[in-house]
């Protein structure tokens, strides 16, 4: 029983819980914008905003493809929802705080290889290099 709290007591597991929780809150607000937002603009181009009646009977066995429809055109809706409001700011972010780290090195002009900026030859070729 030890080893079980120890386990639960993990900072990742704590982390992962935080997140599922926090994920399926981001769930709710993502769903409610595709089914809210997205999907009557379509209906408003496209005229048809639920597929779900849409089958076919081969026999006496009905193939509802349009609630296959449904769940492909909300699947990628949601996807895009998520990379645009979501993935993208979040990596334009990353890009502009990594951007502002200096680099602490530069490249020598003989061999290209990295060398400190405060250095006045390369370890590497020894040729002389103008400290930066």
């Amino acid at each position: 029983m030890s080893g079980f709290k120890k386990f639960l007591m993990q900072g990742n597991v704590i982390d992962l819980a935080v997140a599922v929780v926090i994920g399926a809150a981001f769930n709710a607000i993502v769903q409610s914008f595709v089914a809210d937002l997205l999907t009557p603009l379509i209906s408003a181009f496209g005229g048809l905003p639920d597929f779900s009646s849409l089958k076919v009977t081969v026999g006496q066995s009905n193939f509802m493809y349009g609630n296959f429809i449904n769940a492909i055109i909300s699947f990628l809706m949601v996807a895009a929802v998520v990379y645009f409001f979501v993935v993208k700011p979040y990596t334009h972010v990353k890009e502009r705080a990594a951007a502002k780290i200096e680099s602490t090195t530069h490249n020598c002009p003989a061999c290209l290889s990295e060398i400190p900026k405060n250095a006045s030859r390369c370890a590497f070729c020894t040729t002389e290099s103008a400290a930066v």
